[in-house]
């Protein structure tokens, strides 16, 4: 099989493809060819050297990846639920970069009806970050009012399906005037610009009482402003610091 190795932190040029002996499959595991994966920005920190995990977990020599979808090649002892041929998507701690995997059952799900391979290798990672953040650290109320920074991003798509779903005032924030259409086909009920508005005039005017809900990826250069913007007893859920990393590319 194949895998891509990163050996140290830098660009593009650190991914090497390596070949590797596929292991025999070992019992309670599913081993699956994979046919996609899904590519986040944790990935991209992987490769610069800046994933605490990755380097408290596995260190270099290592193989990022969090998710995939694929066909079902064998099952170990004591698997139930798959069987070779099985269409499934799954969730890895690194490793997704691959030809082949062998993962526990629990990580493995069949792909439901409608749902094509190649975007269920694309749905675990954003939308477990998303549902963590709105279904396990707040209260959630039926209307209540939510921004969302960087709107039209993996996790932040998922976050504006998932208010849709809850009934929840959505406002969305993007950086490019292309990504407006996106984020109200998404569901938001509202769109800031904020290559063309005011960012906090704008979401001033939206909610002027305040948000129940803010949701930040960027840290640094928005962390302030959105701690100042929540409404009494409101919550600041941060899922990413783009904004205090270095640009390696």
């Amino acid at each position: 099989m194949k895998k891509i190795v990163i050996h140290n932190p830098g660009n593009y040029d650190k991914l090497k493809i390596e070949e590797f002996n596929l292991p025999e499959i070992s019992k309670n595991k599913v081993q699956i060819k994979i046919a996609f994966i899904g590519i986040n920005y944790a990935d991209v920190l992987i490769r610069w050297g800046v994933y605490k995990s990755a380097k408290d977990f596995v260190g270099w020599p290592i193989t990022p990846g969090f998710e995939l979808s694929g066909i079902v090649e064998k099952v170990g002892e004591g698997v139930t639920n798959f069987k070779p041929g099985d269409k499934v998507f799954a969730v890895t701690r690194f490793g997704g970069y691959s030809t082949h995997i062998q993962l526990e059952e629990d990580f493995v799900f069949h792909i439901p009806k409608g749902l094509s391979l190649e975007t269920s290798a694309a749905f675990p990672a954003v939308f477990l970050t998303a549902y963590h953040a709105l279904f396990q650290n707040v209260v959630i109320r039926k209307g209540a009012n939510v921004l969302i920074h960087s709107c039209a991003g993996g996790v932040g798509s998922a976050l504006l399906q998932l208010c849709k779903v809850l009934e929840l005032n959505s406002v969305g924030i993007v950086g490019s005037t292309h990504k407006v259409d996106i984020a109200k086909k998404l569901g938001a009920n509202y769109v800031i610009d904020k290559s063309k508005e005011n960012l906090w005039k704008r979401a001033e005017e939206i909610c002027p009482q305040g948000y129940d809900i803010i949701l930040d990826a960027n840290g640094a250069s928005t962390l302030k402003d959105s701690y100042l913007h929540l409404a009494p007893s409101g919550k600041l859920m941060c899922y990413g610091f783009h904004s205090m990393l270095r640009d390696w590319e």
